[in-house]
């Protein structure tokens, strides 16, 4: 007897992107990479630039190494309402180190503070 299962597809062009941002703001290649966690550059090829899905421990590798948050990969747009600007955002923030995010975070704080200077006025 078959259990109910999820006929879903995951788009993972957004984890290929995440992951080769990531690897570029280390410096490392491609077959670095694929050293590192034992595939072959050609693996991590197609998973950077064809969306192509890794196996569940490589995706597990991927993600820790480089601290991709995975629920804009699990969460779709049509899950959690969200368009793809936002999830290209998510993407963006995810390769982002502290210094960039702190920028990030003033730049949200004062478009909050004027959109609220606007409804008051």
């Amino acid at each position: 007897m078959r259990m109910n299962q999820d006929e879903r597809r995951f788009d993972f062009h957004g984890l290929g992107l995440a992951i080769k941002q990531a690897r570029e703001e280390r410096g490392w290649t491609q077959a670095y990479l694929a050293e590192l966690v034992g595939k072959t550059d050609r693996t991590i090829m197609s998973i950077e630039n064809k969306g192509q899905h890794p196996s569940f421990n490589l995706f597990f590798q991927l993600v820790t190494m480089f601290d991709i948050s995975v629920d804009q990969f699990f969460y779709t747009e049509g899950h959690r309402g969200e368009g793809s600007c936002r999830k290209s955002i998510d993407v963006m923030l995810n390769t982002m180190n502290e210094k960039e995010l702190v920028v990030m975070k003033a730049t949200a704080e004062g478009l909050k503070k004027a959109r609220e200077t606007e409804v008051s006025e």
